[in-house]
């Protein structure tokens, strides 16, 4: 049996993409910083839930472990962080660079550590989450997220490269769009529900056409 991993799965989109993935009939692993309290409330056989800090390079390195041969089809990096939003006068080192590391860095890690397998299934994508905040061409607004957008706009040249580098993976960046979470506040457009079902579709329809692609959840291309 091949199982689907997502990160970030224990609260807003993450745990719409594990609840849906499991009533689907898919073996999920539910990877996540702080485990949920109650993880019966928001599981069934379907799914294992594993601890995973992104900004922890061991950490990431020893995940495959507890997997072992386990064909794994699709990877979800769908955990993230904000940081400092306060634009340029709120910026500093220790900020920046943690929001870098698991944005940004930790998906490529964990991709590199899953590879094997990876490569024993038979889907073989790589999904991330990235944001239109990421794109130089429609990424500008208000906000003062410094840090995030440049964590996505490096994470959206590593998926790029991945693909170029490993033509056998599908490797998709996609937008969720402004979802009602904790990230999106209560003003977003869409509830995580709607988005998480946008984006399974579009892994699911993916072929490797798609690899290096970036689009919204709904379908729609995003320029760089």
């Amino acid at each position: 049996m091949s199982a689907v991993v997502v990160t970030g799965a224990n609260r807003g989109l993450g745990l719409e993409l594990v609840r849906r993935y499991a009533a689907s009939g898919a073996r999920v692993i539910a990877a996540c910083r702080s485990l949920p309290d109650h993880p019966s409330k928001v599981a069934d056989g379907n799914i294992r839930w594993l601890p995973l800090d992104l900004a922890d390079a061991d950490a990431i390195a020893a995940f495959p472990a507890a997997l072992g041969a386990l064909p794994v089809e699709v990877v979800i990096h769908n955990a993230a962080i904000r940081g400092a939003t306060g634009g340029l006068g709120d910026l500093n080192t220790d900020d920046f660079t943690r929001v870098m590391r698991v944005n940004a860095l930790g998906p490529l890690l964990l991709t590199r550590a899953l590879l094997p397998n990876l490569m024993a299934g038979h889907q073989r994508t790589v999904a991330m989450i990235s944001s239109r905040a990421g794109s130089m061409a429609e990424g500008l607004d208000p906000d003062g997220d410094y840090a995030y957008r440049q964590s996505k706009a490096a994470l959206n040249m590593g998926a790029r490269k991945l693909a170029f580098d490993h033509p056998d993976l599908k490797v998709l960046l996609l937008h969720p769009g402004w979802i009602r979470t904790d990230m999106g506040g209560p003003d977003a457009e869409i509830d995580a529900a709607k988005a998480a079902r946008g984006l399974i579709e579009r892994i699911s329809e993916a072929d490797h056409s798609a690899s290096g692609s970036f689009q919204t959840w709904d379908g729609h291309p995003i320029a760089w």
